[in-house]
């Protein structure tokens, strides 16, 4: 790829993130899954006390660059580290453009703000059947945690368990 340009979402990105948002969800077989408006992505990433954070990635800095990836990122917390880390939520690279370095340039990127904010890691979880995206982390040194299993609460269950007694 020639040189790409990478630079934090305003919030006039909105609809480009959430056009985003809605490829990554029909690429991982989920097109139906997205839930969040526009407005809930304004208001999550960019109103007074966000935690969230989304950065572009545009295939060159010139004023007509095309916008061909994204990310969303938030920070954690390690308490046997004492240090913060930074937890990739999502990484999209529109598919006509994947191969050509987006990808690697957005979590270089990311990397980088990693340790300019001291963190101790940078995680991410990757779909087990992704194998060009486990091919990918691979190739710039990631290691898969397989000792660990996700487990999550959501919908009802989310709401029956905080509302027992």
């Amino acid at each position: 790829m020639s040189q790409v340009y990478i630079r934090d979402a305003v919030i006039n990105d909105v609809p480009l993130i959430y056009q985003f948002i809605n490829a990554l969800a029909v690429y991982e077989k989920e097109p139906d899954a997205v839930v969040a408006t526009e407005a809930d992505i304004e208001r999550t990433l960019f109103s007074e006390g966000a935690t969230a954070h989304s950065v572009i990635c545009f295939d060159s800095d010139a004023h007509d660059a095309q916008a061909i990836g994204f990310a969303v990122y938030f920070y954690n917390y390690s308490t046997w580290l004492g240090r913060n880390g930074l937890y990739l939520e999502d990484l999209f690279v529109n598919e006509d453009q994947r191969g050509k370095g987006a990808g690697k340039a957005l979590m270089q990127f990311l990397a980088r703000r990693a340790v300019e904010k001291q963190c101790g890691r940078f995680e991410w979880v990757v779909l087990d059947w992704n194998k060009p995206a486990i091919d990918f982390y691979h190739s710039i040194g990631a290691k898969p945690q397989d000792e660990w299993i996700i487990y999550r609460l959501d919908g009802d269950e989310l709401l029956q368990f905080a509302e027992q007694k």
